[in-house]
């Protein structure tokens, strides 16, 4: 029987066939099951580069904060300023129509309104616009000298000019104009005490030019950063 046993392990050893539990796995059976153990390389690079990404990001943000609170200092300034051009312009247009009612109410609304004008106007036609990479240089400063001017000087002007020529037709402080020359009548009333709104005129100008090539800058700055961080 021994012999009739090892007969018959030759000859299934001779055929090629390996008796089960008599030897190791096959190699591809146990590389198989070694990768099936391993995590995949994909996921690992994902799971190391998602905080790689949310540093880099925050970083940006970071950076885009740093610099832009520089910009909007500016815009705050330039904002004061119109406030303190309009405390002007009501204060030579109640002298001149010898208004002397509603002294709060019209120094409250032309300190106000010229700076809540300017933040929006610099926001939506220079800040957005920027920053969408639709305007040039050059154009930007124009436009922050254009808001410095109407926003600053021509806005608080015609808001003084009406407010206080109401009060003064309510309350009869200076003769009526007459008909069909109601604004020839008011221009030749204040034109004197009138010119002393060139100093906010040019100081709006200036300041208003210089606030575009700040902002300008800082975003030329921030632009370059990102950049050179990705």
């Amino acid at each position: 029987m021994a012999l009739l046993g090892r007969g018959v392990a030759a000859d299934l050893s001779g055929a090629g066939v390996v008796p089960v539990g008599t030897g190791d796995a096959p190699k591809d059976i146990k590389m198989e099951a070694y990768m099936l153990d391993q995590p995949s390389p994909s996921l690992e690079d994902a799971k190391l580069r998602r905080p790689m990404v949310i540093e880099i990001i925050e970083k940006k943000f970071e950076c885009f904060r740093k610099e832009m609170s520089l910009n909007i200092y500016g815009t705050v300034l330039l904002g004061t300023t119109a406030s303190c051009s309009g405390i002007l312009a009501n204060f030579i247009f109640r002298h001149c129509f010898k208004v002397k009612h509603d002294t709060l109410k019209t120094y409250t609304s032309l300190t106000t309104l010229p700076f809540l004008s300017t933040i929006v106007a610099y926001k939506l036609l220079l800040t957005d616009a920027l920053y969408s990479d639709n305007i040039s240089k050059e154009n930007c400063v124009l436009r922050s000298s254009l808001i410095g001017i109407v926003c600053g000087v021509l806005y608080p002007s015609a808001l003084a000019f009406l407010k206080n020529g109401r009060l003064a037709v309510k309350y009869n402080t200076v003769p009526l104009p007459p008909k069909g020359r109601v604004l020839l009548h008011w221009f030749l009333l204040c034109q004197t005490e009138v010119k002393a709104m060139m100093i906010p005129l040019i100081s709006q100008t200036v300041f208003g030019i210089f606030n575009g090539l700040e902002h300008y800058a800082v975003f030329e700055r921030t632009l370059e950063k990102t950049m050179h961080e990705e």
